[in-house]
């Protein structure tokens, strides 16, 4: 599960990074242990899902856990991650 909160705690800690790359990520998965972190274009988002969290940057999409493969969810209390979609500055 995660709290809307902690969506927004994650939002602008990658909102005061320079550079959204793996040591990105790294520097979340140090912050937040308990969940999932990956990175990826938004392009790559499927155009159905809505992100959790938009940012001029980038978006935040949830990750869900049920039926033991990872999957997007809209659902806050299924989600086990996030994924950290850059957007494109074009």
């Amino acid at each position: 599960m995660i709290i809307p909160e902690t969506l927004y705690k994650i939002a602008n800690t990658v909102a005061a990074m320079v550079e959204l790359n793996e040591d990105s990520l790294s520097s979340l998965k140090q912050a937040w242990p308990d969940l999932r972190f990956t990175l990826c274009s938004d392009d790559d988002m499927p155009a159905r899902m809505p992100p959790a969290l938009q940012r001029e940057r980038f978006n935040l999409y949830l990750l869900g856990g049920g039926e033991h493969c990872l999957s997007l969810t809209c659902d806050p209390l299924h989600a086990i991650g996030v994924v950290l979609a850059c957007v494109d500055e074009e």
